[in-house]
């Protein structure tokens, strides 16, 4: 009789180095692919732990082996991704719309995506005249704007407003802050919220956007 467990702690652990072994192959050093060696040494695990894993993932055209048996990730995955942006957005979508209309401002939620800020969402105020057109998809380096600066800022652990002035667009005031998450240790998406404005922003926006960073760092975790 099998030990159900046993039989789920082995399910989990073999999951869990599924998922590692996808994360190896995120890695800069990885973008040519890693050898079952090489796995074997980032997992900690015998080689042929590691084929039985590829091979599972291959069934479900997450990695690929090309290149003399390198394994790489595989176009599986970009399904997968495709349903996470529809999620983000609903989630997103309130919190913006309720910043964007505090404020005056458009409001945005940025992800990092490699060395780029990718404004994923953006909500504009409903009851100005004049205000900042912000199209969903634009990209800039992370090092430029307030947006990529604060997810720079919540990676070294620092949950404050970042402002910029005239960084990626002529006359445009912008704050931002990166999504705080629940817990010191709970993990959170690597974005931040935002909003950017021509009128320099009001003392009363600051409490706001980390309001609006604690809220989004609680759903999108």
């Amino acid at each position: 009789m099998v030990d159900r467990a046993t039989s789920a702690g082995e399910s989990s652990k073999t999951l869990d180095r599924g998922i590692r072994l996808l994360e190896l192959l995120l890695t800069p050093d990885a973008a040519a692919g890693l050898t079952i060696t090489q796995l074997a040494a980032g997992l900690e695990v015998g080689r042929p732990v590691v084929y039985r894993l590829v091979a599972t993932l291959e069934q479900h055209r997450l990695v690929v082996r090309r290149d003399g048996g390198r394994v790489r990730l595989g176009f599986g995955l970009t399904r997968l991704a495709a349903g996470v942006t529809p999620v983000i957005q609903t989630e997103a979508l309130p919190v913006l719309r309720r910043l964007a209309d505090a404020c005056g401002a458009t409001a945005h939620l940025t992800v990092a995506d490699g060395d780029q800020a990718l404004a994923l969402v953006v909500v504009e105020p409903t009851w100005t005249d004049v205000h900042v057109a912000y199209r969903s998809g634009a990209r800039h380096p992370l090092t430029q704007g307030a947006a990529g600066r604060a997810i720079l800022a919540g990676r070294a652990g620092r949950f404050e407003v970042v402002a910029t002035d005239g960084e990626l667009q002529s006359g445009a005031h912008g704050l931002a802050c990166p999504l705080q998450p629940s817990t010191p240790a709970a993990p959170t998406l690597d974005a931040s919220v935002g909003v950017v404005s021509f009128e320099p922003l009001a003392p009363e926006v600051s409490p706001r956007l980390l309001a609006a960073a604690r809220t989004l760092g609680e759903l999108l975790r």
